[in-house]
């Protein structure tokens, strides 16, 4: 078949709820959020469904831990039905939000000073993990239960409709207090805060790749989930479907919130790594790194383009990427294919100006239908596996 006959000639992959299943991101999100509220290295925060810190588990412990800081996993659908797909941000938002309430909480109780002293570090070095502990010190010193509402955040994001409103709404409960407390007007919010995201980020990489794949842990004893992922698609007939992909002419690639370690070796186990081109695979590393090298482009997580438009360009030149006009020409853009499990990357392709198929192996499954439906969807399919007959149909 002639290129310029075929219905596609790209096609663009998430990971997570399309290749693999998307359970131990949320079950290693769940702990970071554990360990940061409930460690006494960090906050210290009690609650009574909750165990005193370790970082042993088994999987009905984790689940639970999971069932409860994750309200049931409602707060992910939350974050998710507003275009959040990086499980990063989700335990941002989560903590950030936690870390607000507590500071509020203090304020109303009268402890003012001790608000306005951590007000004071956070100037000097952002919301650090010192800062945290700090924190937590002062707070475990006054003998004061404060009990976070883990479902609360559900009602309080209610009036965000996207990403940009659930950053914003964590800061504002933050810098309210901060005008309140701080004489001088300065403060120090969550606004566009590096250190509070990267601190989280770093957690959650312990909780992730375990002691073996991490240097430095800050505290050991993590397993790791990397030998525990499941396919979504029996691994054999995915990857038929990449190799009959490439032999019909279309070009592939993945753009996926999970870094460089997390990517490269499942990937590698099941045999799919070596169906794609290394410079037309994006990972969150490479958003990450982009953002640190160039502030103010960030955010560049999904539903930002940048991590589909990187690899459909098959460019590491990230002012390239950044600065390629969108959406892309019509006469290509018609012809090339996301594949993903989020609302996320549904608004990635529009921006792009790309097809979308939708698959219903995310944390939502079937009940995702009805919003890829109302959203406008090209395709909306069972699972990946569908792909082929929307590309390579007869």
């Amino acid at each position: 078949m002639d290129t310029n006959d075929k219905q596609f000639v790209n096609v663009l992959f998430d990971i997570d709820g399309v290749m693999l299943s998307e359970e131990r991101y949320f079950d290693g999100s769940a702990l970071t959020v554990y360990e940061i509220l409930r460690s006494p290295q960090y906050l210290s925060l009690s609650h009574p469904e909750l165990p005193v810190f370790r970082t042993g588990f088994d999987d009905a412990e984790i689940a639970n831990i999971r069932k409860v800081t994750f309200a049931n996993d409602t707060v992910f659908e939350t974050v998710k039905k507003r275009g959040v797909n990086a499980n990063w941000d989700m335990v941002y938002l989560q903590v950030a939000y936690h870390l607000a309430s507590l500071v509020r909480h203090l304020y109303e109780t009268g402890h003012v000073d001790l608000v306005k002293s951590i007000f004071h570090l956070a100037q000097d070095a952002g919301w650090t993990g010192k800062v945290i502990s700090s924190l937590g010190k002062m707070h475990r010193e006054l003998g004061e239960a404060f009990t976070p509402d883990f479902a609360s955040f559900n009602e309080a994001m209610n009036d965000c409709h996207n990403k940009a409103d659930l950053f914003a709404k964590v800061d504002t409960k933050l810098a309210l207090t901060a005008r309140q407390v701080v004489a001088d007007g300065e403060f120090v919010s969550f606004e566009k805060e590096r250190a509070l995201w990267l601190f989280c980020q770093r957690t959650f990489q312990e909780w992730y790749l375990g002691d073996d794949y991490v240097k430095d842990t800050h505290q050991p004893g993590k397993r790791g989930f990397l030998t525990e992922e499941v396919p979504l698609v029996e691994p054999k007939a995915l990857k038929q479907l990449f190799v009959d992909l490439k032999a019909a002419g279309v070009s592939l690639g993945i753009a996926t919130g999970r870094p460089g370690t997390e990517t490269r070796v499942p990937l590698e186990f099941f045999g799919w790594l070596e169906e794609f081109e290394m410079s037309r695979i994006t990972t969150a590393s490479d958003v990450l790194n982009t953002e640190l090298a160039i502030p103010s482009a960030a955010p560049l997580a999904k539903p930002n383009p940048f991590s589909y438009l990187r690899s459909y360009l098959s460019s590491p030149d990230a002012s390239e990427v950044l600065n390629y006009p969108l959406p892309i020409d019509a006469s290509v853009g018609e012809r090339t294919l996301i594949v993903g499990d989020s609302v996320a990357d549904l608004l990635a392709a529009r921006a792009m100006g790309c097809k979308f198929a939708a698959v219903l192996t995310g944390l939502e499954g079937q009940r995702a239908r009805t919003q890829f439906e109302e959203r406008g969807a090209d395709y909306i399919l069972d699972d990946a596996s569908g792909v082929r007959d929307v590309v390579l149909p007869g």
